[in-house]
């Protein structure tokens, strides 16, 4: 599974959507939105995508991981739009039989994410906002 959304992300609905009884592990990574970047006071982002293009390089990292790592199953969900404080902005979930490869794949997932997929973030603070490009 692999959306992009603009409505706030609610785990537990998606981890219990993946986990089948099979799972022994269950990984969650959030990325939440933080108050400050850079030394500056951060008041909330706005993410955009091009979106076809996103949602297809989403899918095919989902694909690469369930190749590359022994797991059973993964789920990336990606908020678009203006994120508050606080408020997560991307989820994944990573459930495998052991703990060992569902973390592994789950570190790999956001890093990759990070680096490839069309998804920009912009910073507003008190006196001005910037564009930042990935990795961060």
């Amino acid at each position: 599974m692999h959306l992009l959304v603009r409505e706030p992300i609610d785990i537990r609905p998606l981890r219990d959507l993946l986990a089948k009884p099979e799972d022994g592990a269950a990984v969650v990574f959030e990325g939440v939105v933080r108050d400050s970047a850079r030394g500056r006071a951060v008041r909330h982002l706005e993410y955009h995508a091009y979106e076809p293009m996103a949602l297809r390089m989403l899918g095919e990292l989902c694909e690469e991981v369930r190749a590359q790592f022994a797991i059973r199953d993964i789920a990336i969900v990606h908020r678009l739009g203006r994120l508050e404080l606080g408020e997560c902005s991307v989820a994944i979930i990573v459930v495998s039989a052991h703990r060992a490869p569902a973390f592994e794949a789950c570190r790999f997932a956001i890093d990759t994410l990070k680096r490839t997929v069309p998804i920009w973030k912009k910073e507003f603070y008190d006196d001005g906002e910037v564009w930042i490009e990935g990795g961060s």
